[in-house]
């Protein structure tokens, strides 16, 4: 209440400003949008059966770099992952090359994103047409079918990421 009357002695007020609606824009207007096929089935009975996909950030010394990570959800294990500084479709394209020059791979191969720019684009829908991979994908505001790829992340951050400061973090140690 404090703040409110010493803004109505200043004659200050708040400015709202107003919500924009979100808009999907690209350059050649091509977004590919997939059926959703895992269907919160992670169950696989075999390796290379299905596998999930998704880029985190991680906070470094030098600021933020981006993972990009496919799992295989028959025995949990990283299948391929790519580092970059910028969160970009030449990264998930790198570690879907990754993971296809690594893995024997066959056609019946689930590969399952959330809706991110890389996983939408063009040249992602390209890559996985040539590799012959069934694409599979979340619903907007849906996390649960990439639960298993979210869980990894949580747990890497958790266990093995350093405190880092910035200077635009509270408590931050360096210098302006």
């Amino acid at each position: 209440m404090t703040v409110l009357r010493l803004m109505n002695r200043l004659g200050i007020r708040s400015v709202v400003r107003q919500r924009r609606a979100y808009q999907r824009t690209a350059p050649d207007g091509a977004f590919h949008r997939y059926e959703n096929v895992l269907n919160r089935d992670f169950i696989a009975t075999g390796t290379n059966q299905k596998w999930v996909t998704d880029v985190t950030y991680i906070a470094t010394q030098q600021g933020w770099a981006y993972l990009s990570t496919i799992k295989d959800l028959f025995g949990g294990f990283i299948v391929a992952h790519a580092l970059s500084l910028t969160n970009s479709v030449g990264l998930v394209l790198k570690t879907l090359r990754l993971a296809q020059q690594k893995e024997k791979v066959t056609d019946e191969l689930i590969l399952h994103s959330d809706q991110g720019h890389p996983y939408t684009s063009h040249a992602y829908h390209v890559l996985i047409q040539q590799y012959n991979f069934t694409p599979s994908m979340s619903r907007r505001a849906n996390c649960w079918d990439n639960a298993p790829m979210e869980n990894f992340f949580g747990h890497l951050k958790e266990e093995t990421a350093p405190p880092v400061h910035y200077p635009y973090f509270r408590g931050s140690q360096a210098n302006h």
